[in-house]
């Protein structure tokens, strides 16, 4: 809770900073004299917005040679484009040399892949489906892969007897406990004896979303669980599974609330709208708090930079200063990985309680007790 409340004094401090001294930075331009090259000020809006959205590729940095061309360091991913009028096209992303090139009559606006007519100008006339592997989907995909990896190995070490007749070995020591987590303390105090079948998902949920965070956390790797859309879909599969699995007092509750039949129509609008609310929440919650924290860090990065257009000594003078922040802000971050994971998966596994449970087994599973915020 302090972590949270710290973590957001942050964001409104940077963001009245950003505020008070973007209008400082440029009051700072002067006129631009003929024959001079105009210097290029730093723009935090792209920095930031370039590692939270999705992209072609994984930039790591860029940095300008001694005769003043700017090179990147970065790994290129497929794109694959399909148009009603120009067809299946396939290529990397390399060929737009980071927006500079047009290829294909394609060319990358932003993180964006637009087609171009002949003179360089967006053809509006051209209809084009993106379905490229973007850094969010590789990254997915390489997580998924771990995870199956991770899991599948473990199970076999079960089966041939480590773990169960003699001692856990390897990452089987690791991973043993948090398994014995998720169904001692979220599974079994919320789904009582029918815990069993849905553990299966909560722990797929639970280490697909902490292996996607700490992969977020290596540098030039994509923020995944910070993309509205993939907590989305996790968002709209545990919907999926709470009313598929709602039973007839869960429903008999929403359709005829217990109450005094005056108030009877707003309650059954309320829970109407609760059974919506529910998977809302599990949405916004992961997806603010993972886009939070990268913000901040990349806001203290980024001072050091904008202090550096003010004057160069402050720049230098504030650097030790803005780097502690962030490594303490990345060091909460790994916390948080853990803790967003668990919440997400507690949230979810009260929620198909709630849709579950029996209205003669209430007293003994604690539900009645339980009130989400």
């Amino acid at each position: 809770m302090g972590a949270g409340r710290f973590k957001s004094l942050l964001v409104a401090g940077f963001s009245a900073f950003s505020i008070l001294f973007s209008g400082v930075l440029k009051a700072q331009e002067k006129p631009q004299k003929k024959g001079f090259e105009k210097h290029q000020a730093f723009d935090a809006n792209e920095v930031i917005f370039g590692h939270v959205l999705d992209a072609h590729e994984y930039h790591f940095l860029s940095y300008k040679s001694s005769d003043g061309r700017v090179h990147h360091i970065s790994i290129p991913l497929p794109v694959i484009l399909y148009s009603p009028q120009r067809g299946f096209d396939a290529f990397f992303s390399s060929r737009f040399n980071h927006g500079e090139q047009i290829y294909q009559g394609y060319k990358l606006a932003g993180n964006k892949i637009v087609p171009v007519n002949t003179s360089g100008l967006i053809d509006s006339t051209v209809r084009v489906f993106d379905i490229s592997l973007t850094r969010n989907a590789v990254q997915m995909i390489l997580a998924l892969s771990l995870l199956v990896f991770l899991l599948i190995r473990i199970a076999g070490k079960y089966k041939s007897g480590t773990g169960t007749t003699r001692a856990p070995t390897g990452f089987q020591n690791l991973m043993e406990p948090v398994i014995t987590f998720v169904r001692d303390e979220v599974a079994v105090p919320n789904l009582g004896t029918k815990y069993r079948n849905y553990l299966p998902y909560l722990l797929t949920v639970f280490f697909f979303i902490l292996i996607n965070t700490l992969f977020g956390l290596v540098p030039g790797s994509a923020n995944v669980t910070g993309n509205i859309a993939f907590t989305m879909v996790l968002g709209l599969i545990s919907f999926a599974v709470i009313t598929v699995n709602g039973n007839r007092h869960y429903w008999g509750h929403i359709i005829n609330p217990p109450v005094p039949g005056p108030i009877k129509p707003i309650m059954i609008l309320v829970e109407f709208i609760g059974v919506f609310t529910k998977p809302f929440a599990l949405i916004i919650r992961l997806f603010a708090n993972m886009v939070a924290g990268h913000i901040i860090i990349i806001c203290l990065v980024s001072l050091i930079f904008i202090f550096g257009e003010l004057n160069k000594g402050v720049g230098w003078g504030f650097s030790p200063v803005s780097i502690a922040f962030a490594v303490f802000i990345y060091l909460i971050e790994i916390l948080v990985a853990f803790i967003q994971a668990f919440i997400f998966t507690n949230l979810t596994a009260v929620f198909i309680g709630q849709a579950i449970e029996d209205l003669h087994s209430q007293s003994g599973n604690g539900h009645e007790d339980a009130v989400i915020v």
